[in-house]
């Protein structure tokens, strides 16, 4: 017996030696920087261009309304919160990889079973026991040793999908912070431009009641009379369409924030003006970008994540090694008048009931190689893929950035200009009016500095706009944002109900600082 233990703890010791070996498959190798070590234009005397972190990028715009609704947004969004969930899951499967590189199989097992042997068989006459209960009680174990590295190339890729769906989380706060910041900018252009209507009806409206007293005592004539009411009416109707897109975007800002649709006015009170752009605009290098575009991370994530399943299906190709073995106890109890021996339920925890069996395997499919060959090919396709992708974001991104720098210094340019326009229709409209009055003009002229007016206000008030939200397109571009995220990623409301479900242990309360060390092992 002591022999026999000898022979089996030398080729256990081998076989726990096997798993070594360095895993199979490539490496992955990073993708080659593919920016530019600088903007386009980089002549524009209102960004600065050096190294900077774009983290809470619109206190830039000094509006404590924004401040407030993107904070509400960060704590409240729905998209966030699954977001966060989806990191929880990323970190449970990446506790299964890992599980993968201890005994795959351990169980207990029992059982007790009536038996009824047929007295008509062969060799049952020689008085053997033919009804008995057979009882059995034991563990058994099994275990695939990583010899090939496919588990530790699963974890690889876990340990990736992990990281990249905490990159997802920070790119919906980057997409969620933008959507705010716009919604927001176009809620309060829309009521400067409802202000100017107004403004322009009440002026229109003191023209129109100017010429019909003129027209009544006979100093005009009726087709003024009716070109100043068209005028007013025309104006009059402008105002429904943009209390629409004004209950819109207060509709959208509460969806936002993860409330249905309801009475914003408390939480929009304040000056209705759009948000002042800064005098310096924090732009900094295209390498800040890829360092803070979270987009760009998971893509390289992605790719780190394909490239380990390239070397788990190439894991394929090779024998895997497997140690099983049982340890347990088995004994029979006689339900016969005559029985052979001992027996009885008593008898299994006796020392002769001892069993137990242990020693390697292995499984190799060499007829099979085509079909493994070509699930490596397609897993080294999707790799290329991926690549690929990463390549394609990185291009988008600074694509994003470039147009965005153009679309705000193209306002900026307009903004000057429409602004002089404006002046020049407020002091035109004075003066057709009073010349009017005075009979040196007719009344077209008044119509048409009025109509003008009205026109130059709009564009100036929605070219304002566009400006702060072209600037706010450039900060989504560069990915800034995310940063300020406290490193949990479930609210209070869904961790209580997760944690009356089911047994979370400590993964409700892991951050992104401590998250990957505290899933090296497995599960106690």
């Amino acid at each position: 017996m002591m022999s026999r233990f000898r022979h089996i703890a030398a080729l256990l010791a081998v076989w726990f030696a096997l798993p070594g070996c360095a895993p199979v498959g490539p490496d992955f190798v990073k993708p080659d920087s593919i920016e530019n070590p600088e903007w386009t234009d980089q002549s524009r005397e209102e960004f600065q261009f050096e190294p900077q972190d774009q983290v809470e990028w619109w206190q830039l715009f000094n509006d404590p309304v924004l401040n407030n609704l993107i904070s509400l947004a960060h704590q409240n969004n729905n998209n966030v919160r699954v977001a966060g969930l989806r990191v929880l899951e990323a970190r449970a499967i990446l506790g299964i990889a890992t599980g993968n590189l201890y005994p795959q199989s351990q169980a207990m097992f029992g059982d007790a079973t009536a038996i009824q042997a047929s007295e008509s068989n062969a060799n049952t006459s020689g008085g053997g026991d033919l009804q008995f209960t057979q009882y059995n009680i034991g563990v058994g174990a099994a275990w695939e040793l990583d010899f090939w590295g496919r588990f530790r190339r699963g974890i690889e890729a876990a340990d990736a999908g992990l990281l990249a769906s905490i990159a997802s989380y920070d790119d919906t706060l980057v997409l969620l912070t933008a959507q705010v910041a716009d919604t927001y900018a176009v809620m309060r252009a829309t009521q400067e431009q409802l202000k100017i209507s107004r403004d322009n009806v009440v002026l229109q409206q003191r023209s129109y009641d100017i010429v019909e007293v003129m027209f009544r005592y006979g100093a005009s004539n009726e087709l003024d009379v009716q070109q100043a009411q068209a005028q007013l009416l025309g104006t009059q109707a402008s105002i429904p369409g943009l209390e629409i897109t004004l209950a819109q975007s207060r509709n959208a800002l509460s969806t936002l924030l993860g409330q249905p649709p309801g009475n914003m006015d408390s939480l929009v009170a304040g000056v209705a003006a759009i948000p002042s752009i800064p005098d310096k605009i924090l732009v900094g290098v295209p390498a800040d970008m890829l360092r803070q575009r979270p987009d760009v991370r998971q893509a390289e994530l992605l790719a780190i994540a394909q490239n380990a399943q390239v070397g788990v299906a190439t894991a394929n190709l090779y024998p895997s090694f497997s140690i099983s073995g049982t340890l347990g106890l088995s004994a029979a109890g006689n339900t016969n008048t005559t029985s052979t021996g001992d027996s009885g339920f008593s008898e299994l925890f006796r020392p002769e009931s001892l069993t137990y069996s242990i020693g390697p395997s292995f499984v190799w499919p060499f007829l099979n190689y085509g079909r493994i060959k070509n699930n490596i090919r397609v897993e080294d396709a999707r790799l290329q893929q991926a690549l690929i992708q990463y390549r394609e974001t990185v291009i988008q991104a600074a694509r994003e950035v470039e147009d965005s720098m153009v679309a705000f210094t193209g306002r900026l340019a307009q903004d000057e200009i429409l602004a002089k326009g404006v002046i020049a229709s407020q002091r035109s409209t004075d003066l057709s009016l009073l010349r009017y009055k005075e009979g040196f003009a007719d009344y077209q002229r008044v119509l048409d500095s009025q109509q003008s007016l009205f026109s130059q206000q709009q564009r100036y008030v929605t070219n304002k706009g566009d400006a702060v939200r072209s600037l706010i397109a450039l900060y989504r571009a560069l990915g800034g944002g995310w940063q300020i995220h406290d490193g949990s990623f479930v609210d209070e409301a869904s961790r209580a109900q997760m944690e009356e479900r089911v047994d979370w242990g400590d993964y409700l309360e892991a951050d992104r600082s401590n998250i990957r060390e505290s899933d090296s092992a497995p599960d106690e």
